[in-house]
């Protein structure tokens, strides 16, 4: 068996016997929106201020983002971080299974889980609110795949800045709370004034937000949103590259 396939089915096994990660990662937004469409009864009413829609119709791509920051910042830096710490990546550079692919293992577990969740809150917003599906599924794709990357390219540099994994813990959780707030969990990116909507564009949850809103409504999203996310990829990776340590 190829070394890196070995790698991947082992990570896979061992991810799959976390049920903290499952939850958080793969149940924890929906779960999330199902809270707010079923007991917050004005979510479930059209304002004229968002343009006739309903604040559950936004809160969809902010439970996609969720999935995400639960992905890419909380669950995957502190893994990562302690095979660091307890010496298992420096044991693989002496094996033929370079320790590259358990990072890439990492990258790929952590990345399909946010997208099985994406697409789980997709599937109860329809059901359950009567949520619209995305009407430019291309654009959304790739809004959804870019804010992937910057998610997981977020958590990588996290992880290399921590060289241990209270320290990756601790790293993510002071991230975590302001890729919250600029993801919309406590006011979404669409509610908030023009100045604050443009200032959180800046940001890559903020910019997939904007975008993900955009394709949802069926227009193409933003270039400047795009290119936001695919600049803090580039910066967060050219981070972990320059940072990050094998033991």
């Amino acid at each position: 068996m190829n070394p890196s396939v070995a790698v991947l089915r082992a990570e896979t096994r061992l991810f799959t016997r976390e049920p903290g990660a499952l939850f958080w990662v793969m149940l924890s937004p929906t779960l999330l929106l199902v809270v707010l469409g079923a007991f917050v009864p004005s979510f479930r009413e059209a304002s004229a201020d968002l343009g006739g829609r309903r604040v559950i119709d936004l809160y969809v791509p902010v439970a996609v983002l969720f999935a995400l920051i639960m992905a890419g910042i909380q669950a995957m830096p502190p893994v990562l971080s302690g095979y660091r710490e307890r010496g298992i990546l420096r044991r693989m550079s002496t094996t033929p299974v370079r320790p590259g692919a358990l990072l890439t293992a990492q990258l790929a577990l952590h990345g399909a889980a946010a997208l099985v969740s994406a697409s789980l809150v997709l599937v109860v917003g329809r059901t359950a609110f009567d949520v619209a599906l995305p009407e430019n599924f291309p654009g959304y794709l790739l809004a959804l795949l870019l804010a992937v990357a910057s998610g997981l390219a977020l958590g990588s540099a996290v992880c290399a800045v921590s060289r241990t994994q209270k320290i990756a813990t601790a790293v993510g959780s002071a991230v975590f709370f302001p890729t919250m707030f600029t993801a919309g969990v406590w006011v979404p990116v669409q509610a908030m004034p023009d100045t604050l909507q443009r200032i959180v564009g800046l940001t890559p949850l903020g910019a997939a937000s904007q975008a993900l809103d955009s394709a949802a409504s069926g227009g193409w999203p933003g270039w400047a949103a795009l290119g936001a996310m695919a600049l803090w990829t580039a910066l967060s990776t050219g981070a972990s590259v320059r940072w990050f340590r094998w033991e």
